[in-house]
């Protein structure tokens, strides 16, 4: 397998590392961005800290941004990606997503 990186951004201010490998998932938050004042969760379920979050699935907070139903087939289709690979279609799909939160394949 090929180990992928995806970028988080909450309000376009980059925020942490997410990450696919070998054994599944991590994530941690920048250090730049939690010594920020206005800095924020991504979610509840994972709170600023400098530690980091691993799974061996995808985290739900983030395979609960994938779209869903007719508009997954639409992107399935069109980018050639397996429904299956949820850390493929996040990086295709969440590039502007709705809410706070969006994936970019690169640092900006």
């Amino acid at each position: 397998m090929t180990n992928r990186i995806a970028y988080v951004y909450v309000n376009d201010n980059y925020a942490g590392l997410l990450k696919e490998t070998d054994y599944g998932y991590s994530f941690t938050y920048d250090l730049g961005y939690l010594s920020q004042n206005d800095a924020s969760a991504i979610s509840l379920t994972m709170p600023l800290t400098d530690k980091e979050y691993q799974s061996k699935t995808l985290f739900p907070f983030f395979d609960g941004l994938i779209p869903e139903g007719w508009l997954l087939d639409v992107i399935s289709k069109n980018w050639k990606i397996d429904k299956n690979d949820r850390f493929g279609l996040l990086l295709i799909a969440c590039k502007d997503c709705i809410g706070n939160v969006s994936i970019k394949e690169k640092k900006e």
